[in-house]
């Protein structure tokens, strides 16, 4: 007997693009909500069947048959139900697809009753802005009938005189996301691939006494391709500072910026103190990256004149995590994993344990230097730091951030009333 529709779960996702593709496909896979309505915002193809042929296909991942069954021979069940409005049937899930709005608030969500919105527009991140905003606001959501928002990017605040609302936070599940508040939080950003990944890798360290006093840490992501650069060289547009974005994806290893760095201070509040810098470098490899992170940590030495901090001490802390409160979302791995192993795997993060180093050396303050300081001695000192560098794979469209963007939001419906 079909379900009356205030009885069901139905997610929405606005935009159909990669996150917006990946998240249907994941969600057909969880079977938590009994169907999902996407918003495109535009008319897709000629016929419906262009759509499904869209939705059921990647260059990528392959195709849905193989994501769902692997290579068992099965095939996914579709049917169309709705030509017109553009309903069908996969894998036994409705899914709808709108094509008329594309402002968040003209997209009638409360016809569709659908209550939680995942945006993966990558377009309205300004959780300051009002609903009605003349070129849409993550907030039009609200307006248009759901309850409560997820955007699949960190947001991004234009005018820095302004705070983040009272009604929004960053979440990334396993890191934060308990901190999540149904009566108060509205409108969630689940943050971005590298900063889940980051947050991952970062929590077991924070979490051990030995390794919580950090001094300082820096991170570069070896990172795949995405859609906001260029197949080929194309002229920047006005007002553009970095140049190279404007390179051929195809040709070039480029540097460039990422905002993981202050998008952790949000999901870990500790790391405020440490004053972490993050950069990238964009490789043309369709998914899969890579973050190198360097800490150097305050340390003691044991009995034997030993740094307590070692290779050892620190893949034992990542072995323990991933058995531990982050399992299933971080792996521990001793193989010599290249990035098209790690296609697909479902893990916030992989650590790379064979490659994980650390060097102890010793930072001397000369004893005028204390004197100076108002320390009576006439000994130098010798502190002992440790530095490690440490590498995390991480699937950065599906295994990692659609997968935690998924958790995510199921964890949020289940908490709504």
């Amino acid at each position: 007997m079909e379900l009356p529709l205030k009885s069901k779960k139905i997610l929405g996702i606005n935009g159909i693009g990669r996150i917006g593709k990946l998240t249907l496909w994941n969600h057909l896979n969880l079977r938590h909500f009994d169907s999902i309505v996407i918003n495109a915002g535009r008319q897709i193809g000629k016929r419906p069947e262009d759509i499904i042929h869209y939705l059921t296909k990647d260059s990528t991942y392959g195709s849905i048959n193989r994501f769902l069954f692997g290579y068992t021979g099965k095939s996914c069940e579709i049917t169309i139900e709705d030509e017109e409005d553009c309903i069908f049937k996969i894998n036994g899930i409705t899914v709808k697809v709108l094509r008329k709005k594309r402002n968040p608030r003209d997209i009638d969500w409360a016809k569709e009753g659908v209550r939680l919105v995942v945006d993966c527009t990558g377009v309205f991140l300004d959780p300051t802005l009002p609903a009605d905003h003349p070129k849409g606001s993550i907030r039009g959501h609200l307006e248009g009938g759901a309850e409560k928002v997820i955007a699949s990017a960190p947001f991004k605040i234009k005018d820095s005189s302004q705070k983040m609302p009272e009604d929004s936070g960053l979440f990334v599940y396993g890191v934060n996301h308990f901190n999540y508040d149904p009566s108060s939080h509205h409108i969630l950003s689940a943050a971005s691939c590298t900063t889940t990944g980051l947050a991952h890798m970062i929590k077991p360290l924070l979490d051990t006494e030995e390794t919580s006093r950090i001094i300082t840490a820096s991170m570069s992501t070896v990172h795949a391709a995405t859609n906001n650069q260029n197949i080929l060289d194309a002229a920047p547009k006005s007002g553009v500072t970095d140049l190279r974005r404007n390179r051929s994806v195809f040709n070039n290893i480029i540097p460039t910026s990422t905002g993981a760095a202050i998008a952790l201070e949000e999901v870990l509040p500790e790391i405020k103190k440490v004053g972490f810098m993050a950069d990238s470098v964009r490789v043309p490899t369709s998914t899969v990256s890579l973050i190198s992170l360097n800490i150097t940590f305050r340390t003691e030495l044991n009995e034997t004149g030993d740094p307590i901090i070692d290779r050892e001490f620190i893949n034992n802390i990542y072995k323990n995590a991933s058995q531990g409160a982050q399992k299933d979302l971080l792996v521990f791995s001793e193989e010599q994993n290249v990035s098209s192993d790690l296609m697909g795997y479902q893990a916030a993060i992989i650590i790379e344990g064979v490659e994980n180093h650390t060097r102890t050396g010793f930072l001397n303050i000369a004893a005028d230097t204390l004197r100076e300081s108002g320390i009576d001695t006439q000994q130098d000192v010798n502190i002992p730091v440790t530095h490690a560098k440490i590498f995390g794979w991480y699937d950065n469209e599906f295994g990692n951030y659609v997968n935690c963007l998924g958790k995510l939001s199921v964890y949020v419906e289940k908490n709504m009333v």
